[in-house]
């Protein structure tokens, strides 16, 4: 943070009252630099790392030079990527609170333009999109640069490392010739540079150098981990950790798909982030996330690329990034405004050379970790069910079972352990079973995992499959025919969905579908049957209305479909003692 105030950098009142109502208290170093330059005029050089305030230091003095009674666009601010854009959008719409009459619009691919349109003839000041949707409005005319008197280019060297250099080139080109331009970046190379000099106006740089490129905060960690082990190690670091908000980085689509669903199954609150998931999905998932509602999101770079969440307590680099750069834009999502952080990497074989690149780049040594163990991750969770019931008993806060301990006393049976056989219960509904992995071998042989294809999850065919890491075929039985399909678990009511593997349904898009559009709680999703025409699905009892309730006017693949009580099992299926005296699924549990 800076010594000044930011009533120190000549800000107009309005955006001092906004600032102060935001919180904050002094200016970081960028933005002490950053607006008094910018606020004469001059074209700008910014160069800060990831996390550091580059969006006010930009924002407050674009905002300061707008005229509210000119309803045209006049400042546009280009970002890489929709979520980045709608994120400098809510800002600027947060420090612009007492400027009556402003409005800012968000313009990107995948959202309807009809509404962009719109938004555009009723007028707006500020204008903050993509490249490439903007450039469509420039060649359709439905924006009007004459006015524009401040142009931003938010993470140049980003938005060139994505191929974006000819739609930048041609909107500056169409800017007026008395424009400000303000570029931020994290670093400055050659391709910036060569924008710099073609389009800028003899401007002042301002660089922000710190000794190492990843922030204090952050406690940083490596295991070294095989592929197919990988999902189990980070549901234990999730289980001893606690975040409230984790993100996990994949370098595939595929291997995002595959993570999330294997933690869903596990019992973990977990959805996806990559660029086959639709604008609309996107903007839910980041509501969710922001929300807690979803406390692990799984991602690839361009994705979670402008993330600004200042809650997330853990990064996980499930696969080590190619780039030391994208490293640290990973890990610089946790440890933000004054909180405390942890950054963990997967790497093996080749991986522990690429990781000694990162750590020349950072200028800092990531440690080796020690993987947690399956006794460890059972004491933890044992304590927390050891906190959760002396919390209830000294709050005297529970229903009243007495007769039934009484009854059980009556029989011979001692009160440790009638207390021992309820905790032991607690702990197979609230836990997750962890299984062996060959890491928790002491002394074990190093042997030469096959070549990772891509980032795959495991090494060979087998193992590859996500029913490998997490034991589907033993936890949920053996696919059976619909006449022959056993009865649902205790708690648990069977569902019949009229569609199958016929039209390519897999388990994770039903498991995805009740988690994140009925809202179901973590762990209440049971055994998918799939055939080819339809699935049978268990939910938990208590829950099963909403599930059903989401059909109405929720579609699947694209596709209304039926979901509702399935006629052999009845309605509710699993309250009427069909669960046969089974043991209980473990696997979806929930992990508190």
């Amino acid at each position: 943070m800076s010594e000044l105030s930011f009533q120190e950098l000549g800000l107009p009142e309005n955006l001092l009252q906004a600032v102060k109502g935001l919180g904050y208290e002094n200016p970081s170093a960028i933005q002490a630099s950053a607006i008094p330059a910018a606020m004469t005029g001059e074209d700008l050089i910014g160069l800060s790392q990831t996390g550091s305030g580059k969006t006010a230091a930009f924002a407050l003095p674009v905002l300061a030079r707008i005229d509210l009674a000119d309803e045209s666009p006049q400042a546009l601010i280009v970002c890489p990527t929709r979520e980045l854009a709608n994120q400098v959008c809510e800002e600027v719409h947060d420090l612009a609170k007492f400027m009556p009459g402003f409005r800012a619009l968000p313009v990107y691919g995948g959202a309807p333009i009809d509404r962009q349109l719109r938004a555009l003839r009723k007028g707006v000041h500020v204008i903050v999109g993509t490249p490439g949707r903007l450039q469509d409005h420039l060649r359709r005319g439905t924006f009007d640069p004459k006015n524009i008197r401040t142009v931003v280019l938010d993470e140049a060297d980003r938005m060139l490392d994505m191929g974006f250099r000819e739609e930048m080139e041609e909107l500056l080109s169409e800017m007026p010739d008395e424009h400000q331009t303000l570029f931020f970046s994290a670093t400055m190379n050659k391709a910036v540079g060569g924008l710099i000099r073609k389009f800028g106006n003899n401007p002042r740089t301002i660089e922000i150098e710190r000794k190492t490129l990843t922030v204090e905060a952050i406690e940083q960690v490596s295991y070294e981990v095989r592929n197919r082990s990988r999902v189990e190690v980070l549901s234990r670091i999730l289980d001893m950790d606690e975040p409230r908000l984790a993100v996990v980085f994949c370098n595939t689509r595929r291997v995002v798909d595959e993570v999330t669903e294997t933690l869903n199954a596990r019992g973990y609150s977990a959805d996806r982030l990559h660029g086959d998931i639709s604008q609309d999905q996107r903007e839910r998932t980041l509501a969710r996330f922001r929300k807690g509602t979803v406390e692990v999101l799984v991602a690839t770079d361009v994705a979670a690329r402008g993330i600004d969440i200042d809650e997330i307590d853990l990064v996980a680099n499930y696969d080590l990034p190619q780039d030391p750069e994208d490293y640290v834009h990973r890990i610089g999502r946790t440890g933000r405004a004054g909180r405390k952080g942890r950054a963990v990497t997967f790497v093996y074989g080749r991986d522990i050379y690429r990781l000694q690149n990162v750590e020349r780049y950072t200028k800092q040594r990531i440690p080796r970790g020690r993987i947690p163990s399956l006794e460890e991750v059972g004491g933890k969770i044992a304590d927390q069910l050891f906190e959760s019931v002396r919390e209830k008993l000294e709050a005297g806060e529970w229903k009243d079972y007495s007769e039934q301990i009484d009854r059980l006393l009556d029989q011979g049976h001692t009160g440790t352990d009638i207390a021992s056989v309820l905790f032991n219960m607690l702990s197979e509904k609230s836990g997750r079973e962890g299984q062996e992995i060959d890491e928790d071998r002491p002394g074990r042989r190093r042997e030469r995992e096959p070549r990772d294809r891509g980032g795959e999850m495991g090494g060979d065919r087998r193992e590859r499959n996500v029913r490998g890491d997490r034991g589907e075929r033993n936890e949920r039985g053996p696919r059976r025919s619909r006449d022959d399909s056993g009865e649902a678990e205790q708690g648990m009511t069977r569902l019949f969905l009229n569609m199958g593997k016929a039209l390519h349904l897999q388990p994770k898009d039903i498991a995805g579908l009740l988690y994140n559009e009925a809202n179901l709680p973590p762990g209440s999703v049971g055994r998918i049957h799939m055939f080819p025409k339809h699935c049978l699905i268990e939910v938990r009892s208590d829950v099963v209305e909403d599930a059903i309730a989401v059909s109405k006017d929720a579609k699947l693949r694209g596709k209304p479909f039926r979901l509702d009580f399935d006629k052999n099992t009845g309605a509710p299926g699993g309250i009427d003692g069909g669960h046969g005296g089974k043991k209980p699924y473990r696997g979806q549990g929930g992990r508190r």
